[in-house]
């Protein structure tokens, strides 16, 4: 099966073309036979770019003004004579749509029917940033491609299984109650496929193991997954909690927010940008919200990149000592996402306090780490095992497609574990 893997933003939608089945998910032979996407919608020189394996990058710019257009004219390179790969349209046989925000409605990859998208578009209120955009990724999708079965793939569902003690916030419950202010986690779809990467890496069995996945990158969030299951996340009611990123700050001390609009006079539109878009690497070094350009500033002597550099290391440290005692051990921390991947520095710094824990990294292994490959970089006989897995979350959504077609899509959510009513 060709699924038309989509991820759709305010003036981007990104596409892959994976082929899949039942057969090869289970024999890992999937393959991704086109990637790319579409920029700058709404703009006079949107760019369109593809990329097939073997051949040149193509690029071409044009105006494109909205999503449908946008929708379209990948539909259109993706049959292209010269460029594309397929023969026809006909041959995708499914769409795949990234979904970020699913609430407590779905706990699970599902397909997609008038029910499921009032359902998604009730969880607006919750993701007014990213929701109205999927859902207009989806309409133009489907208004082109309106005789294939279209397939929504959450964020926030591989964290359905966290138990209420982990998603509960002690605010009055009321508050739950009425606006299900409550830790939903984001990433999902990323340290699901890492967690059952690993495990595959280290030739284990996912449902014997505990792991703790890093996903680092411009956002940054981690999870617990005990036995193939989230029970905890660093991101919370919005992806602002946890972890220091790229221009977010993570955990702070509530009591600051309404210190601060008082002290500096600032809206709640301003305090927002605040938070989300002058904070965090950024707003501590001074110099960027790129993790290579924070490097660059340290071995130029700068003190608040060192500093940057030493509180987001720290709070990664800090999360694993306790997603460790959560699960009451752990044995392996998987790193993955743009500086997981890629920061020799970042991981060597996190995890070197971590020696007590039986987490001992090979230094060597952690230098050489191959690009793009999942590999293992802690010494022979580390009792927790830490690895690099490059995350793959246009695979999963393709892979959820087929299993939700095929009727074996497994629910994360837990209602054993639910918060009373």
């Amino acid at each position: 099966m060709k699924v038309l893997v989509l991820n759709c933003g305010s003036s981007s939608v990104k596409f892959q073309v994976i082929e899949t089945s039942l057969e090869m998910i289970e024999a890992d032979t999937d393959r991704t036979l086109a990637r790319g996407g579409v920029e700058k919608i709404g703009l006079s020189d949107s760019r369109l770019t593809l990329d097939v394996e073997g051949r040149k990058p193509y690029q071409e710019i044009s105006e494109i003004l909205e999503h449908r257009a946008a929708v379209e004219r990948i539909l259109k390179i993706l049959v292209h004579p010269e460029h594309g790969v397929l023969a026809d349209v006909s041959e995708i046989e499914a769409v795949g749509h990234r979904m970020v925000h699913g609430g407590e409605k779905f706990a699970s990859s599902v397909l997609i029917t008038p029910e499921v998208e009032a359902g998604i578009e009730e969880c607006v209120v919750l993701a007014p940033l990213h929701n109205p955009h999927n859902l207009r990724g989806l309409r133009a999708a489907r208004g082109l491609l309106p005789n294939v079965p279209h397939i929504a793939v959450f964020d926030t569902a591989f964290h359905q299984s966290m138990p209420a003690r982990a998603y509960i916030y002690a605010l009055p419950y009321d508050l739950y109650l009425r606006h299900g202010i409550r830790r939903y986690g984001f990433h999902g779809t990323s340290h699901r496929y890492v967690a059952i990467r690993t495990a595959r890496l280290l030739g284990r069995k996912l449902d014997e193991m505990k792991i703790i996945t890093c996903h680092l990158g411009n956002g940054c969030s981690m999870a617990a997954v005990a036995r193939g299951r989230s029970v905890d996340t660093t991101m919370g009611f919005t992806p602002l909690e946890g972890l220091v990123m790229g221009t977010r700050c993570g955990d702070l001390d509530p009591a600051i927010l309404p210190w601060v609009m008082a002290m500096e006079e600032l809206t709640l539109a301003q305090l927002n940008a605040m938070l989300n878009k002058h904070s965090g690497l950024y707003g501590m070094s001074g110099v960027s919200s790129d993790m290579r350009e924070i490097e660059a500033a340290c071995e130029r002597g700068s003190r608040r990149a060192q500093l940057a550099m030493e509180v987001f290391c720290y709070r990664i440290t800090k999360y694993i000592g306790a997603y460790a005692a959560a699960m009451g051990g752990v044995d392996a921390i998987t790193f993955t996402g743009g500086i997981g991947e890629n920061s020799v520095k970042v991981r060597a710094m996190a995890i070197a306090p971590l020696t007590f824990l039986g987490a001992e990294l090979d230094g060597e292994r952690n230098t050489h780490a191959p690009r793009g490959k999942e590999c293992v970089i802690s010494r022979d006989g580390s009792r927790v095992v830490v690895a690099v897995v490059p995350t793959n979350e246009e695979r999963v959504i393709a892979r959820d497609t087929v299993r939700v077609l095929g009727g074996v899509m497994p629910s994360f959510a837990a209602p054993e574990t639910a918060a009373p009513r």
